[in-house]
């Protein structure tokens, strides 16, 4: 039997652009959160297990809403992510609130992981066939040091409440990542979107881009090059109670390396996501559209 892979759900953000716990807010017609359709996308698509990584304070919710409903469809599994989960001997803000990114997410999942694993928002919806991309590398990309991002069209991930901050990816002739560029206050527009750029020069996009919405694919190698990602990050900005490692951060260093290639994976699905309150009738919209074409039941469990 061919190995099933794991998917990491990042579940210990804040939600301070929305305001609340939006990984728990009800989506679909029998209370079901976006990340139960993330969850039951990937047991239909082949995963084994699921590992959830949260904060202390969310525990029992995350056990009450997933544990007992899930048991006997996948192994699940979870992780905290602690402000002093920290190498030894660092040297860090006493004033630090907010945990150390989602680099560092993945970072404190070694003990749990041991095969190719993919990593999700909790609170963003990837459409099936996401998934189903993203397990079919995992299964059957055998080099060890061979990672992915599923990409997505720019147009496809805009919001009509608000400008959004996203990875815009450089991919070459071989559709393997050249980069991430982190752009921020993307505008929707008629014919395609805005952001404001650097020295006051507007960047115009087509919509076509190729944009990371944090679906990635991973091999347990990364936790070696991570993990002196971290230590350095540490070094340099410990002392800083704001400063975050992220994955699209650590990405670049990878693939700077020389050590690393991250194949970049085409989705046509449309993303959507509640970053804004605005967005929740959108979203919920769209899942009921997605029952009635038969593509979710109307209840998941």
């Amino acid at each position: 039997m061919p190995m099933k892979p794991t998917l990491l759900v990042l579940a210990a953000g804040m939600g301070s652009r929305y305001g609340g716990d939006k990984q728990l807010d009800k989506v679909g017609p029998s209370g079901e959160t976006i990340i139960d359709y993330s969850i039951y996308d990937a047991i239909r698509t082949g995963f084994g297990k699921i590992v959830f990584v949260i904060r202390r304070d969310i525990e029992q919710q995350v056990k009450e809403r997933f544990f007992d409903k899930l048991k006997g469809k996948i192994e699940v599994d979870y992780v905290f992510q602690d402000l002093d989960d920290l190498p030894p001997g660092s040297q860090v803000s006493p004033e630090r609130k907010k945990p150390w990114g989602t680099s560092h997410a993945i970072l404190v999942t070694e003990k749990k992981i041991r095969e190719p694993f993919g990593v999700i928002n909790a609170d963003d919806f990837y459409g099936l066939d996401s998934f189903r991309i993203l397990r079919d590398f995992l299964v059957n990309d055998k080099d060890p040091d061979s990672y992915c991002i599923v990409g997505f069209k720019l147009g496809n991930t805009l919001s009509d409440h608000g400008h959004v901050n996203r990875g815009v990816c450089r991919v070459d002739n071989n559709n393997l990542l050249v980069n991430i560029v982190e752009t921020r206050q993307i505008e929707k527009t008629p014919t395609g979107a805005i952001a404001p750029g650097k020295d006051g020069v507007k960047i115009y996009f087509t919509g076509d881009e190729v944009v990371s919405m944090n679906l990635w694919g991973f091999k347990p190698s990364c936790y070696r090059f991570l993990g002196e990602e971290f230590r350095n990050f540490i070094k340099l900005h410990g002392m800083d109670p704001k400063a975050e490692l992220d994955i699209p951060t650590s990405v670049d260093k990878f693939v700077k390396s020389g050590h690393i290639r991250i194949k970049v994976l085409m989705s046509n699905e449309r993303w959507f996501g509640v970053t804004y309150r605005e967005d929740k009738p959108f979203v919920v919209e769209n899942i009921n559209r997605m029952i009635k074409e038969g593509i979710y039941p109307s209840s998941i469990y």
